[in-house]
């Protein structure tokens, strides 16, 4: 099992995305806005899916990759910290996810 944390990513997706445009893909990214790193973010989401109603675990694990990279990038670029995604997610583990989900219905 690895060491490696989504924690640790978000500091290498930060790091990452105040380098240079030229040297960097996630200085590219963030460089080219909220739509395309968002948009990016989507197609990875859906690529996750095929690859999840496919099976093949090498294929899930690469996308799902793909995805959790992406993630992180647009939370910087929104200036959301990785911190207040786990606070509301263990927020949520008071409840069942039939009672959360009511909860933000009736919201």
């Amino acid at each position: 099992m690895t060491a490696f944390t989504l924690a640790d990513l978000e500091t290498i997706v930060a790091r990452r995305a105040a380098a240079s445009p030229e040297e960097s893909w996630t200085a590219r990214l963030a460089a080219s806005g909220m739509e395309k790193a968002a948009k990016k973010l989507g197609e990875e989401a859906v690529e996750t899916v095929i690859a999840a109603m496919g099976g093949n675990k090498t294929e899930i694990t690469g996308e799902s990759a793909d995805l959790l990279f992406h993630l992180l990038v647009v939370l910087k670029m929104s200036d959301v910290p990785l911190a207040d995604v786990m606070a509301e997610l263990e927020r949520r583990t008071g409840q069942s996810g039939i009672a959360e989900k009511a909860s933000r219905a009736a919201d």
